[in-house]
């Protein structure tokens, strides 16, 4: 096998285990002994090497016997779970202290269908705290650091995803996107992610944050890794009132269907794309304008069209998911009171002071925020004038997509307004964090199907060198579009096979 094993992304290893040119046991220990060599990142909350090494064992056991290959292409690859799904064999934290050392009975339905798909399972990874966060700054084990410059975040709060994927101590990793949470630290550590549309990767056994907007999606290397994850990942799950009733999909054969017009120097040739004015407003980042730029006009060589449109909402999506989700949060998270389950105050006076005390201690300061964010919207009097109205401004911001959609196949513009910030940069300023979200919250409102696609780097202006995403937007299940779009994109060019350097990372390996 030639060039560095963790090199290899999730395709790449598939191909490789099935031509028996590597063993499943040697990737493993492997990427086993680089994750021991950068812990520094702090990208896991949890390995475990034995029980990984066992599945890899097996796996190659199952190659051996030559029952794998064409309905298991992902056996033997391994992959990672963002501490948010619960996993019967491993702790699950959700990155709080309110569930230090909490083992759940069951896996979540997302995790055991990759386990069924015969993937190994390294560990569990780090995340902000229920999710709530742009940075991966709010969880109580620590910050995670961006492998491209250990001062900046990965974004959040699929952070430690996406730390650990882009510096390749795993393949691929799952992650959720609530209101950009796949795409943003997607975007910050270029590597590829997916947010599918709402409904078609079950949530049971995923955390809740905010059950009306939160979606489980892949985060890998590149739009094919992506592909075969999301394939095994989606489906109809009966245990999920949320789930949309659809088959699994062959996500890999749809990213490669050609288009009707499609010729071998176009692929793209007949796929309109809209650029809404919104998305490219005069405070963008000019690194970041200009890394999307150039990423738009190669779409355009590989046959794309590229129309004006226009989101005239986009600005309302801050104030209208910062009430709705923090609403749904404040709901969800009211099963954390210290008698069902999870952290429990050692001392305290009766029952109400027990509530208190438990979630005092358990829950960090953004999580409290929006809770408290989430009882006052739902309070008597303040429903209808904040809850209500942001319901229906939902609504018409999923119609100005309808109306978009219209004029064209997909939309396209940045992730974020700027690169990764620094660590602590925002710190005193959670609104800051709010705004950093405005290019994502629109399709997590309207629950479309969204990805960032590694587009290059920041040329010049504060953070210069950082990684930069291109978003693409699709109509609803139209995964199949954006992944071959984003596929014929990374066939034309390598910003994702660019990694970070060791000097960066730093660590022993």
């Amino acid at each position: 096998m030639s060039g560095a094993l963790h090199d290899l992304g999730v395709s790449d290893l598939a191909r490789a285990l099935a031509e028996k040119k590597v063993s499943s046991v040697e990737v493993t220990g492997h990427l086993l002994d680089r994750i021991a060599a950068h812990e520094h990142l702090g990208a896991w909350l949890c390995v475990d090497a034995d029980a990984a090494l066992a599945q890899a064992r097996d796996a190659d056991a199952q190659r051996a016997q030559g029952n794998a290959e064409q309905s298991r292409p992902l056996l033997g690859v391994p992959l990672a779970h963002k501490d948010i799904f619960v996993t019967r064999d491993l702790p699950t934290t959700a990155a709080s202290k309110m569930l230090a050392g909490y083992r759940s009975p069951f896996d979540a339905t997302v995790v055991s269908r990759l386990s069924a798909a015969g993937t190994v399972t390294l560990g569990k990874l780090n995340c902000d705290e229920f999710a709530m966060g742009s940075g991966n700054e709010n969880s109580a084990y620590g910050a995670v650091k961006n492998p491209w410059d250990l001062t900046r975040v990965p974004g959040g709060s699929s952070g430690g995803s996406a730390a650990a994927v882009a510096a390749r101590l795993v393949p691929a990793a799952t992650g959720t996107d609530t209101g950009g949470s796949i795409r943003q630290p997607a975007s910050f550590s270029g590597i590829t992610g997916i947010k599918p549309t709402y409904g078609v990767c079950s949530r049971f056994g995923m955390i809740a944050f905010a059950s009306s907007l939160d979606q489980a999606g892949p985060m890998a290397r590149s739009a094919e890794d992506c592909a075969l994850l999301l394939g095994a990942m989606s489906g109809f799950d009966e245990r999920d009132a949320t789930s949309a009733q659809r088959p699994p999909q062959d996500y890999a054969r749809a990213m490669r269907s050609p288009r009707a017009d499609a010729t071998a120097a176009q692929p793209l040739k007949g796929l309109r794309i809209g650029l809404p004015v919104e998305f490219f407003p005069p405070a963008l980042a000019s690194g970041v304008d200009g890394a999307v730029r150039a990423a738009l006009a190669e779409l355009e060589k590989l046959g794309a069209t590229l129309i004006d449109v226009s989101l005239p909402r986009t600005e309302l999506s801050i104030p209208v998911y910062y009430i709705i989700a923090p609403a749904e949060a404040s709901s969800n998270l009211n099963r954390f009171d210290g008698v069902k389950f999870g952290h429990r105050a050692a001392k305290y006076t009766d029952l109400i002071d027990m509530y208190k005390k438990t979630r005092a201690e358990g829950f960090g300061d953004e999580v409290k925020r929006r809770i408290m964010i989430g009882s006052y919207v739902l309070s008597h009097g303040y429903y209808d004038a904040y809850y209500l109205q942001a319901q229906k401004l939902r609504r018409m911001i999923a119609d100005d997509f309808q109306h978009c959609f219209a004029e064209c196949d997909l939309i396209a513009g940045p992730v974020a307004p700027t690169v990764a910030w620094k660590l602590g940069g925002k710190g005193d300023d959670p609104v800051a964090n709010y705004l950093a979200d405005i290019f994502t919250l629109p399709a997590s409102l309207a629950g479309l199907p969204g990805m960032s696609v590694p587009a290059g780097f920041a040329a010049s202006g504060e953070g210069a060198g950082m990684p930069v995403g291109l978003q693409l937007i699709g109509n609803y299940f139209q995964e199949g579009t954006l992944l071959h779009a984003a596929h014929a994109f990374q066939q034309a060019t390598d910003w994702h096979r660019h990694a970070p350097s060791a000097t960066a990372m730093g660590g022993t390996a």
